[in-house]
């Protein structure tokens, strides 16, 4: 049997418009159904750099790729003589801060981040379930990253998360990591999955995390400007809207589409696995919870609306009040002027 480990990690990065975003793309090969359009439904990989280094007495490749502008991913894969051996856990532990010092180098963020290990199991004969019937406790330490030995009833539940689409392939998916066994050892389509769920994944904690910001910046522009009652601060609460609404609005529009060409793509195994792995990453908590504080937005920004609205008006009425001060002493006073050209004659 042949026995590989992949660890990769997708960071933000500060955004580079400036920049042209050059890169080979990934071409991943794949001896499983899938429709003709599958590759043009995901956001694609440019590979966008690469370094030798050396893990556990063997050199390996780390790569860097992106997947726009301000997200890289980077990965390293290597063979390991017993996937189920103790030295795994250091093998593994060395191969992400690996990752991740290559990662710091393209100027990635070190957080928010999401780090991801697929175990991978090739060059057997029968059912992968026998192995994973031998080796449970172990598939499920490792899937976890938990070194504590775990009760009967856990082990039991986190293999529950597994997809079987051939007769001798089997992949079972958990948070921190992700076993794979195919005796063709064809893993390329089984990782590029679980790198997007992950990207999704990451995209929607930095939604989360910009939503937070927006509404205590904006909260605390309309309290300042009921406290103060200053003439142009609804002018920065306007501007400030309508910045949110348009880089939020494209950011939806971006997920709305992904999961649209995602379903497109039917029961096949790339839909199916993706399927699984949006329900164990807890996706559709994700994205109600990024929907209803855009809804909490909308309520505050209309809140906003309403008082800045009021506050206007009471600002014309204020201005008329003047101005017909004004007009009466005008009129006072040319009355004055006339009293006392006629009192001269």
């Amino acid at each position: 049997m042949t026995h590989k480990i992949t660890s990769f990690i997708i960071a933000e990065t500060e955004p580079r418009p400036d920049v042209p975003q050059q890169g080979e793309p990934t071409a991943v090969i794949s001896g499983k159904s899938a429709p003709h359009y599958f590759a043009k439904t995901v956001p694609s990989q440019l590979i966008v750099g690469a370094e030798k280094v050396s893990i556990a007495g063997r050199e390996i490749e780390i790569i860097a790729k992106t997947y726009g502008p301000d997200t890289i991913l980077v990965e390293g894969t290597l063979e390991v003589p017993d996937i189920f051996a103790e030295d795994v856990w250091s093998v593994k532990d060395k191969l992400k801060e690996t990752c991740y010092d290559f990662a710091r180098r393209q100027n990635a963020k070190d957080e928010p981040a999401e780090e991801y290990t697929l175990y991978q199991v090739s060059g057997y004969h029968g059912d992968p379930g026998k192995i994973v019937t031998q080796k449970a406790t172990r598939i499920v330490s490792l899937l976890k990253s938990e070194k504590l030995e775990l009760d009967p009833k856990e082990i039991e539940y986190s293999l529950s998360f597994q997809f079987k689409y051939g007769k001798g392939d089997l992949v079972i998916v958990d948070w921190d990591g992700a076993f794979a066994f195919d005796q063709e050892g064809e893993f390329g389509e089984t990782l590029e999955l679980l790198e997007l769920a992950n990207y999704q994944l990451l995209r929607y904690r930095i939604l989360d995390i910009q939503l937070d910001d927006k509404i205590k910046t904006v909260s605390k522009l309309s309290m300042a400007d009921k406290r103060h009652w200053r003439l142009w601060r609804s002018s920065d609460i306007s501007a400030e809207f309508r910045g949110l609404i348009k880089t939020r609005s494209q950011a939806i529009a971006q997920f709305e589409a992904l999961e649209r060409d995602i379903k497109l793509i039917g029961d096949w195994y790339s839909a199916r696995l993706y399927d699984l792995l949006s329900k164990k990453f807890r996706l559709d908590g994700w994205r109600q919870a990024v929907r209803e504080k855009m809804d909490s937005l909308r309520d505050i920004y209309t809140i906003a609306s309403e008082n800045l609205g009021m506050s206007r008006h009471q600002r014309l009425e204020l201005i008329q009040i003047w101005a017909f001060f004004v007009l009466q002493i005008g009129w006072f006073l040319l009355i004055i002027l006339e009293f006392f050209y006629f009192s001269s004659q």
